[in-house]
């Protein structure tokens, strides 16, 4: 999500005549886009923001800004440091504080990039900017982001914020309210991926399975229908999407899935516990049993896809019962990938408030080590099962261990190491898998694709 929101963030500040640029000390404006889901993310940034508080003190400007601009290029000349600003949810959620201690010079919420520009002017004036203020409407649809970097996957948000207010998460406060964007700009934002060549798409939402956009007409758009739509648009193209509420993931969307072969047979849906007491505690809208029930659909419609979660541990009164059965589950579906965290208390959130964080950071540790290690024997049967199968592999770039050797995904979200072959960074094909890791595939090349 903060890799589309940069590319937003880009093309806005292009509108102002700014040019990237690849090298930061060149930089005259450097914006930080941030994050605030776990402290980790956090703590991350801020020593980031050390870092260029010290180039800040020993680099001069050098400006990239066009002849257009001559104002605001003559009030850069006259600086000896670049501007920078702090924009996202850590930027939301702490707002004046980021100015106050981190002295930055303007700071943006997610609903706020528009203003950018207008906050970079008060900042180039010497004065500090702040607009984090949330919006109900604000989807950015009217933007076409500006790609940062050479890919051929790409991303495009279908929708902003979140309604379930999980306890335990800060993005309802920090993302604002759900809002879903109109068919019309997400079909743009795909078609502009495939005119600059992009082989891949990931339709991204916190939520994507209640993305329902009414049209002036009284016609509804859900998820279901979106993915049909896409997925149709472009048939030469992988279309993935993430993430998935298991509440809200229906056998239709399933069903269009199976549908069309350029849909990736891949469901990334969050667990988090595998314990009623801690769903229940984390406000997760679902039990054991649902879920499970939601899993023997997607085996039922999609026997070939592969499941993906995220799971964490040390939650409010999580005892070891409810760790126990958060690792049944994990075995019980088998899951292909996971990703795996121990609780951080998020400040402002229903938790925070109400729900003392009283598993000690020990016991977290040794609780998601268990986890870890039992995640690495679930992925490495999953990765075996694929041994002598030959599998489609979008080729993704050059093995860092072998110049000799690229690297791709299945559909699955399978990572596959191969001899190069010829082949080049975009290109399709069959891999026959010869060997299997917990993390990888390897495999060599079986019939090249058109």
């Amino acid at each position: 999500m903060n890799v589309a929101d940069s590319e937003v963030v880009a093309a806005i500040m292009q509108t102002t005549d700014a040019e990237l640029t690849d090298n930061l000390h060149e930089a005259d404006i450097i914006i930080l886009n941030t994050c605030s889901i776990r402290d980790k993310a956090e703590q991350t940034v801020q020593h980031r923001l050390q870092e260029i508080q010290a180039l800040r003190k020993k680099n001069t400007l050098h400006s990239k800004l066009s002849n257009e601009t001559a104002s605001l290029n003559s009030k850069l000349s006259t600086l000896n440091s670049p501007i920078y600003g702090i924009i996202g949810c850590m930027a939301e959620r702490m707002g004046q504080e980021l100015i106050d201690k981190w002295k930055v010079d303007f700071v943006a919420g997610p609903d706020a990039y528009l203003d950018i520009p207008n906050l970079l002017a008060q900042a180039l004036n010497g004065h500090k900017a702040i607009n984090i203020q949330l919006s109900t409407t604000e989807t950015y649809s009217h933007i076409l982001p500006s790609r940062i970097g050479k890919s051929i996957s790409g991303f495009v948000s279908i929708m902003r914020g979140c309604n379930n207010f999980c306890s335990y998460c800060v993005v309802p406060y920090t993302r604002g309210r759900e809002r879903s964007r109109d068919v019309e700009s997400i079909l743009n934002e795909v078609h502009d991926l495939e005119t600059k060549g992009y082989k891949e798409v990931t339709l991204l939402g916190q939520n994507v399975n209640s993305y329902c956009y009414k049209a002036e007409d009284g016609s509804v758009t859900d998820f279901a229908d979106l993915l049909d739509i896409v997925a149709s648009a472009v048939p030469m193209m992988r279309v993935r999407f993430t993430t998935s509420n298991p509440e809200d993931m229906v056998d239709k969307t399933l069903e269009v899935m199976a549908k069309h072969d350029n849909l990736c047979k891949f469901i990334h849906l969050p667990v988090q516990s595998g314990s009623d007491k801690i769903l229940k505690l984390m406000n997760r809208k679902y039990t054991r049993a649902q879920y499970l029930n939601r899993i023997e659909a997607i085996h039922r419609i999609l026997p070939t896809a592969a499941i993906g979660t995220d799971v964490f541990c040390g939650f409010h009164d999580e005892s070891l019962e409810d760790q126990d059965q958060t690792l049944s589950l994990m075995r019980e579906v088998g899951f292909d990938t996971a990703f795996m965290f121990k609780y951080s208390e998020r400040p402002g959130t229903f938790a925070q408030k109400h729900l003392p964080d009283n598993v000690s950071e020990k016991e977290k540790i040794r609780r998601l080590n268990e986890i870890i290690a039992l995640q690495n024997e679930l992925s490495l049967q999953s990765n075996q099962r694929e041994v002598g199968k030959t599998v489609e592999v979008l080729v993704e770039g050059i093995s860092k261990r072998n110049p000799n050797e690229v690297f791709g995904r299945t559909e699955q979200y399978k990572t596959v190491v191969f001899p190069r072959g010829g082949m080049s960074i975009g290109q399709f094909v069959k891999v026959k898998v010869l060997e299997a890791s917990a993390a990888t595939l390897r495999g060599e090349i079986a019939e090249f694709c058109k």
